[in-house]
């Protein structure tokens, strides 16, 4: 096996674990005595899980604050946190909570001390100023198992509407100093949730093998994750109680994060991003529905115009790791790929793009914005056409 070149960028330190919340207020304090804790909406609090964190923190001598996050970030949402938080004396940003409250505060971490808006550095939007720091230290603490954010070195904000726009401020020094990834913390999501963040994660786990930048690591790293995604996605949606389906998908999507950020996506996630900018679609939501459609029409194009491509066999692995029919020629692996995440889309009970409002009408739309990093990678580039047909079949 030839071994070609690649490059790592910075991973958190990992724990990984079912209790291991309980190391939280120890790692915490570490860096000091003056905590910003950044949640979600309000269901940590309402969790057993709270009064273990801050009672842990207490028992550091730590303080806190406290920032609740409710949806999806927006860049006005980090510039106000922000100014109301750049004068306190926080040693360190703890984010708990699904992607969309690590994705705030690993945004908040990067720009409480140097103070300017997040608009500043946003890829896509703005002047794109270079970030020079320095951030603070943050600890991501996922509770949801999807956007793989805790290993990663982007956070993503939106404002969402017709001239909305999702996009990523990225950069080495906003990669958390600490992961604590404790599967236990996922018993608590309900089942929508847990269908749409597990087709999430492992959609990044399928794109990043797939990927142009995919290298052995990434490859390596990918397979695993979707070994285990395969066997833990839909027992956890069925039985959120499930411990070991909990740790498989915990495990996926920390995986799903690491990958992501060394290799990059896809076309799931190039349309993700304007349907989440300009319907109120969730983020795993648009990547259940279309990645089933996504990856037969990469397929089809690959098979027309690059027959030879490393990635039609690529394709094939994956199909027979899911239908566990190990000795299954390319083609018919290439089919049970797709009928297997077709049957996924279907038992996960994932609506159709129609459910959110999308229309024939706003495919132009979403095919002129959905060219953004993810798409780049791609193992084909796709036409406009062969984009359109995509969100064409899931409306």
């Amino acid at each position: 096996m030839h071994i070609s070149a690649f490059s790592l960028s910075r991973v958190p330190r990992i724990e990984f674990g079912p209790g291991l919340l309980a190391k939280l207020p120890g790692i915490a304090r570490r860096y000091g005595t003056h905590a910003l804790l950044v949640t979600g909406a309000g269901s940590l609090r309402g969790s057993p899980f709270w009064p273990d964190v801050t009672a842990g923190l207490s028992a550091q001598g730590m303080s806190w604050l406290h920032l609740s996050i409710p949806g999806e970030p927006s860049p006005q949402t980090v510039d106000e946190a922000v100014r109301t938080f750049h004068a306190e004396p926080i040693d360190v940003v703890i984010g708990i909570g699904g992607g969309s409250a690590l994705d705030a505060a690993k945004a908040i971490a990067g720009l409480l001390k140097p103070g300017n808006s997040v608009m500043d550095h946003l890829e896509g939007v703005g002047p794109e100023l270079p970030y020079a720091g320095p951030a603070i230290p943050f600890i991501a603490v996922p509770t949801t198992a999807g956007t793989g954010s805790e290993a990663t070195r982007n956070a993503v904000l939106s404002v969402q509407g017709p001239d909305g726009f999702k996009k990523s401020f990225r950069d080495d020094k906003l990669v958390a100093e600490y992961a604590v990834v404790d599967p236990d913390l996922l018993a608590t999501c309900p089942p929508t949730v847990i269908a749409a963040n597990g087709m999430d994660a492992f959609t990044q786990l399928l794109e990043s093998f797939v990927s142009s930048r995919a290298g052995p690591l990434t490859d390596s790293l990918a397979w695993g994750g979707m070994k285990v995604a395969r066997d833990g996605l839909l027992a956890l949606y069925a039985d959120a109680g499930d411990a070991v389906a909990r740790g498989r998908m915990a495990y996926a999507t920390l995986v799903s994060g690491i990958t992501l950020a060394q290799a990059g996506l896809g076309s799931v996630h190039g349309l993700a991003a304007p349907l989440g900018a300009f319907f109120p679609i969730p983020h795993g939501v648009a990547c259940g529905t279309l990645v089933a459609t996504a990856t037969r029409i990469n397929i089809e194009s690959l098979r027309s115009r690059e027959p030879s491509h490393p990635a039609l066999e690529k394709y094939a692995q994956i199909g027979r790791l899911l239908s566990r029919q190990g000795q299954l020629g390319r083609d018919d692996a290439h089919a049970a790929l797709i009928d297997t995440l077709d049957a996924w889309t279907h038992a996960l009970r994932l609506p159709t793009l129609t459910h959110y409002g999308v229309t024939p009408n706003d495919i132009p739309r979403i095919v002129a914005n959905s060219r953004g990093s993810s798409m780049k990678t791609n193992p084909v580039r796709l036409d406009d056409s062969e984009i359109a047909a995509i969100v064409a079949a899931r409306i």
